[in-house]
């Protein structure tokens, strides 16, 4: 979905005035709607609890956009809804509805390319929304990459490729449904009155994606492998996808680096302890702790580094899914032990620099971010330095400029739930 074609659409000036700071679960929303407003389409929106114990989100009766015309009073129109209505509905539930449930805004699609054009929403098991931006077809003798579209809640906008360590999902469907889904049509009557489309008419396609469960009658390796095979249609050689993988966890890393210097500028602007929530509430609140903490972002991290390290077992286990089909087992061992070198080389290699407390450069090695895996547990602590929130060891001439610990009572907080993150096990809201 490419916003800028419908910049100033219905009359000059038209987008001028419009403020917009939507946060993760926002974007994929505020686009739809935008889309929706420059070409006169219906758009509403619901409200939707959060999941409970063996309970998945429900939503409530949809509010709709009302119809807006163009230029600056359209456009004044248009904010109001979107960061009034919209955002007061909108919350990462709202994308973890039941596959089967029809009262909601979204719906699942089929792993296709055609099901998944610009526009199309990821729903993570945890909370995050993307959603599609654009895909890269498969190059000769390289990869392709299917990305996604991002916002955070210290208002900065990024971009993900599709892969394991990046696009969290689950099968599971008890407390909701992760995965790619579609808005569901809508038609709004002239009375404000809203009708959504079935699921049993979605199925039949009709011009649009059609409903589907495929995401949720398979394993995890089952749907990664589906969407790897829309990306990569050829067989790609094991060592182009490690490489891919590293370039993914490395741009996961630098990622991190904004999110942690938002925090420290913060700290210096308005230099405070940061309360922090308690038990699940980490992953999902309200504030400075949900704009400058990182314990989803973290937790995401920790997953891309067990993908990258996993990747050679994953060769051995299905040596057919990466070209190397009626190879000896022999050959397929050479294989893995030349993949384990080519990783731990590519994590030594890779580099990316933080700013310390001082604002003096320290430069990490991907493999360093590896090494400090048990310190990224606990690392997303906002009232930490950045030394800290690296993983720089006690004691060490990295830790010595930092100038700020977090208190505490919240240390200790943060180690009881350190299981979370060592298991990868995080709790769903």
């Amino acid at each position: 979905m490419r916003a800028d074609l419908f910049l100033d659409h219905g009359g000059p000036d038209e987008d001028a005035a419009l403020r917009l700071a939507p946060d993760c679960a926002d974007l994929p929303f505020t686009l739809r709607a935008y889309f929706a407003w420059k070409l006169g389409l219906a758009f509403a929106v619901r409200p939707c609890s959060r999941a409970g114990a063996g309970r998945p989100p429900r939503c409530g009766e949809p509010s709709p956009m009302p119809r807006l015309g163009g230029g600056p009073a359209g456009a004044a129109g248009f904010q109001a809804f979107a960061n009034g209505t919209l955002r007061g509905h909108v919350q990462s539930a709202g994308g973890r509805t039941h596959p089967d449930d029809e009262a909601t805004d979204l719906y699942p699609v089929p792993l296709t390319r055609e099901a998944l054009p610009p526009g199309t929403v990821f729903a993570d098991p945890y909370g995050h929304l993307l959603v599609v931006a654009q895909w890269l077809p498969q190059p000769a003798g390289g990869t392709g990459a299917l990305i996604g579209a991002e916002a955070q809640p210290d208002a900065t906008i990024g971009r993900r490729r599709f892969w394991r360590g990046a696009f969290l999902h689950t099968p599971d469907t008890t407390r909701g449904g992760s995965g790619f889904k579609a808005f569901r049509p809508v038609t709004i009557g002239a009375d404000g009155t809203v009708t959504v489309t079935s699921n049993a008419a979605l199925r039949g396609g009709g011009g649009r994606a059609p409903f589907s469960r495929q995401q949720y009658t398979g394993d995890l390796d089952a749907f990664y492998d589906a969407v790897s095979g829309l990306t990569d249609p050829r067989p790609v050689a094991p060592e182009r996808r490690a490489e891919a993988l590293i370039a993914a966890f490395e741009e996961s890393a630098v990622r991190r680096v904004k999110s942690v210097q938002n925090g420290e500028e913060f700290q210096r602007e308005t230099p405070r302890v940061i309360p922090m929530p308690e038990g699940a509430r980490i992953f999902q609140t309200k504030g400075p702790w949900e704009d400058f903490s990182t314990p989803s972002r973290d937790f995401r991290l920790l997953i891309a580094l067990d993908t990258v390290r996993g990747f050679p077992d994953a060769v051995a286990r299905r040596p057919a899914a990466y070209g190397l089909d009626g190879t000896s087992p022999e050959a397929v061992a050479g294989v893995v032990a030349a993949l384990r070198t080519r990783i731990d080389e590519g994590l030594r290699t890779r580099r990316f620099t933080y700013p310390r407390s001082d604002g003096s450069p320290q430069s990490l090695s991907l493999a360093d971010v590896a090494a400090r895996e048990a310190a990224f547990e606990a690392a997303y602590n906002p009232n930490d330095c950045p030394e800290v929130r690296w993983g720089a060891a006690p004691g060490s001439p990295e830790v010595a400029t930092c100038a700020r610990r977090a208190p505490a009572a919240q240390q200790a907080r943060m180690e009881s739930y350190r299981k979370w993150f060592r298991t990868r096990t995080r709790p769903v809201d």
